[in-house]
């Protein structure tokens, strides 16, 4: 792989040269590799058929992870968030005692590996509230809850440059990794001001469903904003939010 410099950036094929972006900037690289219909029946590969069927499950259930808290994950993630969480997503398959390699599956492996999982690597939420707080989820009633006791904000959050306000979301999602769908539901302050006042107390709910028996994540995070003029813009765009799993729970 090599990194394209100069005025002319290139995407496309010359040759056997590919030329693409990234995110770490324009990238040349030659072609080659092996035939994929060999890959797919040579006896020689299969345990790089059974890392990709693996690989490929890891995505699909990071996806899916990722598609249950859109509502609160579009305002706290970085570039890497996806390629992040399949690799996170990865460590759990491959805690799978059960099934055989290549088959093994997320809910068949040691799930609570995705707790404390940052999604945003520019704003991680452990490194930006200090307030302490109690969360807990019940899987007969469904309910996951948060517990915030009173807390000065300017002390306890690190509220980056600019920030006048601030608001503390939570989200819990049901995951069937199995049939690819999910059950989601979130609760949040109202906007906060960020200051040196004591705030009252904060007691949030979400719900998955009553009695579940599948895999349950509930996430925390923080939102920053400025005052102008009475009205509140999310801070940088939301590129300081924060957004982490704080519970990753199965049966």
């Amino acid at each position: 792989m090599a990194k394209q410099t100069g005025i002319i950036k290139l995407k496309g094929t010359i040759g056997d040269i590919s030329f693409y972006k990234t995110t770490d900037g324009h990238l040349a690289r030659a072609k080659g590799g092996i035939d994929a219909q060999r890959i797919k029946t040579d006896p020689a590969f299969q345990r790089t058929r059974e890392n990709g069927s693996e690989f490929g499950a890891a995505g699909k259930g990071g996806k899916l992870l990722r598609n249950a808290i859109r509502i609160l994950l579009q305002n706290a993630k970085d570039k890497r968030v996806s390629s992040r969480l399949t690799t996170q997503v990865l460590k759990v398959v491959k805690t799978d005692t059960t099934n055989v390699r290549g088959e093994r599956t997320i809910q068949d492996g040691t799930f609570g590996l995705l707790a404390n999982f940052e999604f945003n690597i520019n704003g991680k939420l452990g490194a930006t509230m200090f307030a302490a707080f109690t969360n807990a989820f019940d899987r007969v009633t469904g309910d996951a809850t948060v517990n915030i006791p009173v807390f000065k904000p300017t002390t306890h959050i690190a509220g980056p440059s600019g920030t006048t306000h601030f608001k503390i979301v939570t989200g819990v999602a049901e995951l069937d990794f199995e049939n690819e769908t999910f059950a989601f539901d979130n609760d949040e302050t109202a906007i906060l001001p960020y200051d040196t006042n004591d705030t009252a107390i904060i007691d949030l709910t979400a719900s998955a469903p009553a009695n579940s028996t599948l895999p349950v994540i509930q996430v925390l995070g923080i939102e920053f904003y400025q005052e102008v003029n009475g009205e509140m813009y999310p801070l940088k765009n939301g590129s300081y939010n924060a957004l982490a799993i704080k519970l990753a729970d199965k049966v």
